[in-house]
Order: C-alpha cells, then sequence, then structure tokens
C-alpha cells in the first residue's frame, strides 16, 4: 500500500469517527448499524404522525320539498366551501328520499354545521344534521355524486300506450272490459237507490263480426290503417282508434 493509499485511508476513518452516527461504548467505537447489549443511550426513532383526513362529511336528513342541490349549496356556502353534495333520489323516477350528504373543507366547520343546523326547522320539516366519522364513511358514498337523474314522462309513455294500434282481437277484449265496468257502475247505481238511466252502447258495433268484412263495416274507413305485405300473406286491416 502506498503513501497517498495510507493518508487516503486514515481521512476516511477520521471522517467516520467524527460523525454522529458512531458511540463510544465502554471506550470503543461502535458503528450505528449495531445497537449496544447493555448501557449506553440508545437512539430514538422519530414519532410518525398519523394523517388526519380534515374534510368533515355530513349527512342530513328530512330534506324538505324543493330543497335540493342548488338550494342546498347557495344556503350552506355560508358556512365554508361545499367540497361534494350528493342527494339520494330514486334511480327510476329520480326524485328526492329526503336525504343526503355533504362535505365540507375543514371538519371544523363540519361541526359547526351540525350544531347549528340540528333540528333546524325549514319549510316544516326538522332537519337532522349529523357529522359522520371518517372510518364510517362508505368507500362508494361519491361515486357518481355529479350524476343527474332523468325522470320518465309517465304522461308521455300512457299516451303512447293509449294511441297504440291494436288489432281486431285487442280491441274486441278492450271493448269487452268497458262493458264489465259498464255493469258494474249500473249495479251500484241501483244499490244506491238511484234512478239514474245510463246511456248505452250500440250492440252493433260490439257484436261479434264472423268476418273480416263485417268487421269493415262496424267503424268508418279512417279506423283502418293497412299493413305491410308480406310474402305469403294477404293483406290485413287494423282497427286504429281516434
Amino acid at each position: 500500500m502506498g503513501a497517498k493509499a495510507k493518508k487516503s485511508l486514515k481521512k476516511e476513518m477520521s471522517k467516520i469517527s467524527s460523525s454522529p452516527s458512531t458511540q463510544l461504548v465502554n471506550g470503543k467505537q461502535a458503528a450505528a448499524d449495531f445497537l449496544p447489549l447493555e448501557g449506553g443511550p440508545a437512539r430514538k426513532l422519530p414519532e410518525l404522525k398519523e394523517l388526519k383526513n380534515k374534510s368533515g362529511v355530513l349527512y342530513i336528513g328530512r330534506i324538505p320539498h324543493g330543497f335540493y342541490e342548488d338550494e342546498m349549496k347557495a344556503y350552506f356556502s355560508q358556512f365554508g366551501t361545499i367540497k361534494r353534495l350528493r342527494i339520494a333520489r330514486n334511480k327510476k323516477t329520480g326524485k328526492s328520499k329526503h336525504f343526503g350528504f355533504m362535505t365540507f373543507d375543514d371538519s371544523e366547520v363540519a361541526e359547526v354545521v351540525a350544531e347549528c343546523m340540528h333540528n333546524y326547522l325549514l319549510f316544516e320539516h326538522l332537519l337532522q344534521v349529523h357529522v359522520i366519522p371518517q372510518e364510517h364513511v362508505h368507500p362508494k358514498l361519491w361515486k357518481g355524486f355529479n350524476y343527474r337523474y332523468n325522470p320518465l314522462n309517465r304522461l308521455q309513455t300512457e299516451r303512447k300506450l293509449h294511441n297504440k294500434e291494436r288489432t281486431l282481437d285487442e280491441h274486441r277484449r278492450l271493448v269487452v272490459r268497458i262493458m264489465k265496468q259498464d255493469q258494474k257502475r249500473r249495479k251500484k247505481i241501483e244499490a244506491a237507490g238511484l234512478d239514474y238511466e245510463c246511456p248505452e252502447f250500440r250492440k252493433s258495433a260490439f257484436a261479434p263480426c264472423t268476418s273480416s268484412v263485417d268487421a269493415y263495416s262496424l267503424y268508418p274507413a279512417r279506423f283502418f290503417v293497412k299493413k305491410k305485405r308480406k310474402e305469403g300473406d294477404c293483406l290485413q286491416r287494423v282497427y286504429m282508434p281516434s
């Protein structure tokens, strides 16, 4: 080993000895990788602090009719910034289930809102506001919270069902049901002791038809539409109510 190598080795050894990673145990130098079995101060490990979620989640129940997402954001934003808001709705109709969830940036703000707004009378409803602990928050609570429901237009569906094209057999079943309802109505009126003569239906219109020609003669021509002809089928006519 040359002189230069010896000098560099001495410098490295002096650096190691002067570093705080080494300790003197019973007058001898020990590396930081080895802990003393007996005596000597032990090195303290850094304390790990738990990361706390500052955002606070609120449960809001007994939400009145008309107090929905836009109104709730406008009202509760006076306490602080709202991160997320979700009202439980029916998947089929889109109507509110009168409870929801809300998240604020700070958990302290959520606690203040719960204290101030719990049992608050709003549109003849007592709001129920509670803070939900983080361990009780469902992981899929905020999945699709921005989704806007498109409720079904029941009036439009009923209109389509009423105005659909009916065959002659379907129309006969409809007429039979109407006649049964009319008989029940007449019996109720007689049982009530009322002298009332209900207008009668045309018997010719409800008489059974033996041929297609008789069926066509029951109604005007505008009530029938022609179906598309298929191969091997004759041209049919279907009753179409006005």
